[in-house]
């Protein structure tokens, strides 16, 4: 009873009007330097990043045994090794590169590439993206990549990792996020999304 007369009176409704203000306005501010803050860290980059262009290890006859090989893993069929050979999951060696010996094995295979850069293949697009050629339009991809692509490949440290990442699906791909731009090229390493396709 005390409680319901003592709610009645202005002053008391008022107090807990501005206790839920500034409640709101803390939380408020709070929520927008914590977004400040995150957008601040997404955009600090480090300038000095460089991607390294070189593969680590020469291709001679007997040591190509002893290194060790990157490579695309998640083909069923097709592998692609840092080298930029292609080949079929049962040549790869258990260093991880592909067997060179083999004639089916084929390096900076651009199989199913479009001129525009667009793959069917997502091993080919890698293949095709580490020729030694690309590097200058990868350089330009990066150089104007929007920012959170750029924030996407500061994690990249080398010529390899950034066509991996380059050649998977991306929202570039897709339009309406949920559809192919290209269904029969939708892997891409090129600057350009692809062509987008009639429905």
């Amino acid at each position: 009873m005390v409680v319901r007369k003592l709610l009645r009176k202005r002053w008391v409704l008022g107090v807990v009007f501005g206790l839920s203000l500034i409640y709101f306005l803390a939380s408020t501010l709070k929520q927008a330097s914590r977004t400040v803050h995150d957008r601040s860290l997404l955009q600090a980059r480090d300038p000095d990043h460089r991607i390294d262009w070189k593969v680590n290890f020469n291709l001679g006859n007997s040591s190509r045994q002893i290194n060790r090989c990157r490579n695309s893993i998640q083909g069923k069929v097709l592998l692609t090794d840092e080298l930029g050979f292609v080949c079929q999951r049962e040549d790869l060696l258990v260093n991880g590169c592909c067997n060179v010996n083999n004639p089916s094995t084929s390096q900076y295979l651009c199989k199913s590439c479009l001129s525009n850069g667009c793959c069917g293949v997502y091993e080919y697009c890698v293949s095709c993206c580490l020729q030694p050629d690309k590097q200058q339009l990868l350089e330009r991809f990066l150089n104007r990549a929007a920012e959170g692509f750029q924030n996407l490949f500061t994690a990249v440290k080398d010529h390899f990792e950034l066509c991996l990442a380059k050649c998977r699906t991306s929202s570039q791909s897709v339009q309406h996020e949920n559809t192919y731009r290209d269904p029969m090229a939708k892997y891409c390493y090129g600057e350009n999304p692809p062509e987008l396709l009639p429905i």
